[in-house]
């Protein structure tokens, strides 16, 4: 088949072919009559296309004709006129049948509206000029349809790759084109060079129909040799076609794949569930075992577990899995996977097998109980024990805060601080969440432990009667201590804020002198003893009565207002006789009645008293007088 472009050199841009054409004239003289005829018209199919024939130079008359040349080479006369100067006469149609039919414009160009494939055909003009002689040309038209996108038909069924033979691939087919247009087929995306001769690796065959219409119609056929890989191919036709002007444009068509049959070669054998790189899995756990062979169609799986050399068949399935529903440490050991595939060769190994290792943990036990009771500053040992496999790691910790790696713990001369709650925890560093722990309590045993928070910030000496004060005492032992105070009003034993064991009261009274001499006490005790503490505040001023300082205050303040008035009543009266001179011996100025004084009475009392009277007979006011 001839490739895409073979035949583009023929297809160039149209040339002008001039034709001169020497014709007959009588004895002694020359004429000639020269055509611009192009001899290779293209249009694509449904366009309109004008034939053109122009005699060159200038002729008053001649005679216009158009014929068709069948297939044969017989002429078909379609169009006929007479130019007369510049006029276009006498005009004659024959359109044969031709729908829309042949049209002739001014000129004497033959126009065919809607060009269609039957149209493919030489048309001849011939111009006759009389004396000058007669000229013909041929123009070729040729029509371009774009075909139809591509139809792909792939094999739906089951193609062995162990056939040694080319097998029908997919058909492809391309409709209603001029000229015939080319398939071509691809494999991922490449061009597959396939011959058209049959052999054993692969070629195509193809066939070309004409349709009523004149059109072309392409089918070709693909046949391969297939092979494992071509499993994941991917195959698609395309068809390539001609346009005018050497163009040429490409349809591709869908893509689709095989479905092939083909041996197993490689199992792949896995634990599904979450495991270690070596295996373990936690008892209680779901395993799931999977299995994969690489065969096409799927084969048939065997699951089986090895004991004492001997498969124990436990599954057979064409999904490839197994699951252990709460797998059991008696349950560790060989598991094994087989693909039943009976198109391999007999020595063929189609098994994979792998170690199940279940690991377990059991419950941790102590030397000790829940609780264990130690007198202050004696020693013992507590050991912690655990069963699993793989080996636990044992440490211990204490109210959360890690003590070391060790099964035993050693406890020496305890405190009240060694008091509190200790775990052991197991757990294996290879296998995430598996892990156990026990704890106990450790109870102190003595005579309670006291401390007092001081009566701060008021230092000795400081203390005045009435101050109010409050008293705290925190206590820690075992058995749980109690709080009493030598003074009422003390609050109940409760914990203390930060735990540890202590446990506190508190007290709120006034300080008196009383007090200072015997202090205020507070006593921790349990049955194995007590243990108190005195608060002592020293010396305790006696309070300042607080009656007496009123008073004294509006004393103070009465007389510094009377002082206050007598200089301003002074300053109205200066320059006046016997004005402010209450000091001297003497008689009141005449006309101002005597005033009677009770030896109670201070000359300054007087004086004011005098000049109110004074100013109020004569103004007639509440304020101060101008005169004595």
């Amino acid at each position: 088949m001839e490739p895409p472009d073979a035949r583009a050199g023929a297809r160039r841009a149209p040339r002008l072919l001039v034709l001169a054409l020497l014709l007959a004239a009588p004895p002694g003289s020359k004429a000639e009559v020269r055509l611009s005829v192009p001899p290779l018209v293209e249009v694509m199919r449904g366009e309109s296309v004008t034939l053109d024939c122009s005699p060159l130079g200038t002729h008053d008359y001649f005679m216009l004709e158009w014929f068709l040349v069948d297939r044969s080479g017989a002429r078909h006369r379609l169009a006929s006129a007479e130019l007369r100067g510049s006029e276009l006469r006498d005009k004659e149609l024959n359109s044969r049948g031709r729908s829309p039919p042949y049209q002739l414009d001014s000129q004497g160009r033959l126009v065919l509206p809607e060009a269609q494939v039957g149209d493919e055909r030489d048309y001849v003009c011939v111009v006759k000029a009389g004396a000058a002689g007669t000229a013909e040309a041929t123009a070729r038209l040729k029509v371009f349809a774009k075909p139809e996108a591509p139809e792909v038909s792939p094999n739906k069924g089951i193609l062995s790759v162990m056939d040694d033979f080319a097998q029908e691939i997919a058909t492809c087919s391309s409709r209603n084109g001029n000229p015939a247009p080319q398939i071509m087929w691809y494999r991922n995306g490449q061009p597959l060079a396939v011959p058209l001769e049959v052999n054993s690796e692969g070629y195509m065959t193809t066939r070309t129909v004409r349709e009523a219409s004149g059109l072309l119609s392409l089918t070709s056929t693909l046949y391969l040799r297939l092979h494992k890989p071509d499993r994941e191919a991917s195959f698609h036709c395309s068809v390539h076609y001609y346009l005018p002007a050497g163009q040429h444009g490409r349809l591709d068509g869908p893509s689709f794949s095989l479905t092939l049959h083909y041996p197993t070669e490689h199992v792949l054998f896995w634990l599904g569930s979450q495991s270690t790189a070596e295996g373990w899995v936690r008892e209680g756990d779901s395993v799931q075992l999977l299995c994969q062979g690489d065969g096409s169609p799927t084969p048939e799986y065997t699951f089986f577990w090895l004991q004492d050399k001997q498969e124990d068949v436990l599954k057979t399935s064409l999904e490839g899995n197994l699951t252990l529903e709460r797998v059991q440490r008696n349950q560790s050991g060989t598991y094994g996977c087989r693909v039943e595939d009976f198109d391999v060769p007999e020595d063929a190994e189609l098994s994979k097998t792998l170690e199940l290792r279940v690991a377990y943990l059991d419950s941790l036990e102590l030397s000790a109980g829940e609780e264990l009771s130690l007198p202050l500053h004696n020693s013992t040992t507590v050991t912690c024990s655990a069963r699993g496999l793989p080996t636990p790691t044992l440490y211990w910790t204490k109210d959360s805060a890690p003590m070391g790696e060790d099964p035993t713990l050693s406890l020496h001369s305890v405190t009240f601080d060694s008091a509190g709650t200790y775990t052991c925890e197991a757990y294996m560093p290879r296998i995430p969440l598996l892990s156990r722990t026990r704890s106990f309590r450790l109870l102190v045993q003595g005579t309670p432990e006291l401390k007092a928070k001081e009566t701060q910030p008021k230092a000795e000496g400081s203390w005045t009667e009435g101050d109010e004060v409050t008293l705290i005492c925190y206590a820690r032992g075992y058995p749980k201590p109690k709080l009493t105070w030598s003074q009422l009003g003390g609050s109940p034993t409760e914990p203390a804020p930060g735990g540890q064991g202590w446990v506190s009261s508190s007290l709120t009274l006034k300080v008196t002198s009383a007090l200072s001499q015997d202090g205020v006490s507070c006593e921790a005790s349990n049955p194995l003893g007590n243990t108190h503490h005195v608060f002592h505040f020293g010396t305790v001023a006696p309070q300042t009565s607080q009656a007496g300082v009123a008073v004294m205050a509006v004393a103070i303040s009465v007389a510094l207002l009377l002082l206050v008035v007598a200089v301003f009543y002074c300053m109205r009266r200066k320059g006046r006789p016997g004005c402010c001179q209450w000091g001297e011996k003497g008689s009141p100025p005449p006309g101002e009645p005597k005033l009677s004084h009770s030896g109670s009475q201070r000359p300054e009392q007087t004086g004011l008293l005098m000049g109110s009277a004074s100013g109020g007979a004569k103004h007639g006011s509440g304020g101060f007088g101008d005169e004595c």
